[in-house]
């Protein structure tokens, strides 16, 4: 679980998060919505210590993560797991070798334990036997599930995902979104997953805070959303012709 308590953050004179309260809670899928300039981007930043909250607590499980020297946030990072949008695979390395990255900077383990970790990440994405080839020689949906095996070989608590679906046709969309709650439903993580993809809305949102303008908006979960009377959600959901047929056809 993570607790945000009145989180505010400021650039200068502008204040891009206007006391925030909200809990990811564990087990689940947590995601964040919003417009662009809503302050997404900058509340996960927040929350993995990219940047440092202006005022207001950030609560990993009971540790007070904003009140941590260094050491103590590296060993958080530890039980932390990180989906990039864009996979950021290192070109050169093979499939292999990039999700075993981690275990090499953070880890003892014997070389047999490494690859026999590997081997058992790749088969939960269902890329077994692809380990030699290189990042270049596979496809965008490939690579995002090679990225989500990087991301869970150090066993996470917590998994953060920044527009996992980003370039994605529809289909490669639900297999990335059906891994992720798969893994996050069977290793218990709380996962929080910044998103502009409606059809993960609808189809894995369990607990979903929508931001608007720094402050949140709305909240609940995908059974929510139909029956919500908020305009704002309605505004932000059912932007899509497509989407507002479907609502008024639910409702």
């Amino acid at each position: 679980m993570i607790r945000i308590e009145q989180i505010r953050k400021s650039f200068g004179d502008v204040e891009v998060l206007k006391g925030l309260d909200f809990t990811f809670e564990k087990g689940k899928t947590n995601l964040i919505i919003g417009k662009s300039g809503a302050g997404k981007t900058v509340l996960l930043k927040l929350l993995v210590g990219l940047l440092t909250p202006t005022s207001g607590k950030i609560w990993y499980d009971n540790v007070n993560f904003t009140e941590l020297d260094h050491e103590a946030v590296r060993k958080i990072r530890m039980d932390v797991g990180m989906l990039f949008q864009g996979s950021a695979l290192f070109d050169s390395m093979t499939v292999e070798e990039n999700i075993r990255f981690p275990m090499d900077m953070f880890t003892k383990k014997t070389e047999k334990e490494k690859k026999d970790r590997v081997n058992y990440c790749l088969e939960i994405v269902n890329l077994e036997g692809v380990n030699d080839k290189y990042p270049s020689e596979t496809s965008g949906g490939m690579q995002k599930r090679v990225g989500i095996a990087r991301a869970i070989v150090l066993e996470p608590k917590y998994l953060f995902c920044d527009e996992p679906n980003s370039g994605l046709d529809p289909t490669t969309s639900i297999v990335i979104d059906g891994l992720i709650a798969s893994i996050t439903k069977e290793n218990n993580i709380t996962t929080v997953i910044n998103t502009h993809d409606m059809n993960s809305v609808m189809e894995i949102g369990e607990n979903i805070v929508l931001l608007n303008e720094g402050k949140i908006g709305w909240q609940g979960s995908k059974e929510e959303v139909l029956k919500s009377e908020s305009d704002l959600l309605h505004d932000f959901i059912f932007a899509s012709p497509f989407l507002q047929k479907l609502k008024d056809h639910v409702i």
